[in-house]
């Protein structure tokens, strides 16, 4: 397997900071197994793009996971696990959906207006099969509905010893339900159902606002010095 550095693009998370990624380049088609290597050094994977941030002056991303046996929810987060009980979960193969797509732009309009996500386009669609629908590992999606109407969807990542959470959208226009809160409960409570240890979450920033919620999911272990490590004792952050 090869690596290769990108050239320095502005930051999606960071106003005014410059980012550069390493890409891990496949000469055949990357397993399960494999991938599952890279993401204890600390890559991610968007679509069949394999990445890592590489960047020259700044180390803010770090990949973090949750041991999901020490998991213990607080109480507001009892009370979100306990008013979402009635949604119905239900697990799929990757596929595209007309009902999905919609839902993703209705979401993408509301919480990132103007991104690069936003579009509405064939554009849209292709961008949109490539980002969440291709995958050259075991991946799945998961359904939430309500009262037979679509609340969210999730895409996942079946690891070995773990779920990796790689995206979820869901319904904009219902206001104060913290879908996101109990979707990653959800995955924590998939991850003891099938006795897998870990829920891989993807990069904590922690002056990012976009990503600063995962640090409400205690206990945190951060990726650091190439060894996963407890937020409350990791002294170098």
């Amino acid at each position: 397997m090869d690596f290769q550095t990108t050239k320095s693009y502005p930051c999606g998370y960071l106003p005014g900071q410059l980012a550069r990624s390493r890409i891990a380049i496949t000469n055949n088609t990357p397993d399960t197994d494999a991938y599952a290597q890279l993401i204890q050094q600390g890559y991610r994977r968007s679509g069949n793009f394999i990445y890592r941030p590489d960047c020259e002056l700044c180390h803010a991303c770090i990949p973090v996971r949750i041991p999901v046996e020490q998991f213990h929810p607080n109480r507001i987060q009892c009370r979100i696990w306990k008013r979402h009980q009635h949604l119905q979960a239900t697990r799929h193969p990757l596929h595209f959906d007309p009902a999905h797509f919609d839902l993703y732009q209705r979401y993408q309009k509301s919480r990132h207006p103007g991104g690069s996500m936003d579009l509405d386009d064939q554009n849209g669609h292709e961008q949109y099969r490539n980002f969440l629908l291709q995958s050259t590992v075991d991946s799945f999606l998961v359904t939430f509905h309500e009262d037979q109407q679509l609340r969210m969807v999730s895409i996942i990542d079946q690891l070995p010893d773990g779920l990796s959470s790689v995206y979820t959208f869901f319904d904009p226009d219902v206001t104060g339900t913290s879908y996101g809160t109990f979707n990653i409960l959800w995955q924590i409570a998939q991850c003891h159902h099938d006795w897998l240890p870990y829920l891989y979450l993807g990069y904590w920033i922690k002056n990012s606002r976009k990503m600063r919620y995962k640090a409400n999911f205690q206990p945190l272990q951060l990726l650091v010095d190439n060894q996963w490590q407890c937020r409350e004792t990791c002294t170098t952050i």
